[in-house]
């Protein structure tokens, strides 16, 4: 495409950046169902509820705001207060008020719900093994690394910014 012009400033994407960006959006739309679906079949998880468990599981004392639950999912607290809550009533999760301001509430991972995390992580680990790093050589997948820590910036630069 041609180069930007005062009628029309548009950055057009040329031909490899096109092919970049729609491999790109293809593993984004593809990956999170694959993902679920093994989780699904083995654990019966969705994948959005293995992040939960996940995000709680590495938190200091398997707790967190649920307002910073919400950014580590990118979630919308309503949809992660309703995926709580049947979490909650499955004994995998316990939320209270935050002693040191009652304004948020605290999610807090239970035994049970760690149990569950643990016994679905293998298979979750494989599944990311044979779909994302399997098929790369060991300089790919550290040229992956790079590129989403780019990626990552850039977007959180875009969210805080």
């Amino acid at each position: 495409m041609a180069d930007p012009t005062p009628e029309d400033p548009t950055r057009w994407l040329d031909s490899e950046e096109l092919e970049a960006w729609m491999a790109l959006t293809t593993v984004m739309m593809r990956l999170p169902g694959a993902l679920s679906r093994q989780l699904q079949r083995d654990s019966g998880l969705t994948h959005f509820e293995y992040l939960v468990l996940g995000g709680l599981s590495d938190a200091p004392e398997r707790t967190l705001r649920m307002s910073e639950l919400a950014e580590f999912t990118q979630s919308q607290l309503p949809r992660l207060s309703q995926v709580a809550a049947r979490m909650e009533g499955r004994g995998w999760l316990v939320r209270r008020p935050d002693p040191t301001d009652g304004r948020f509430t605290l999610a807090e991972l239970t035994d049970a719900g760690m149990a569950v995390v643990v016994d679905a992580a293998p298979g979750h680990v494989d599944a990311v093994r044979r779909l994302v790093l399997d098929p790369l050589t060991a300089t790919q997948i550290r040229h992956l690394r790079e590129i989403g820590t780019r990626l990552r910036a850039s977007l959180d630069a875009e969210q805080h910014g």
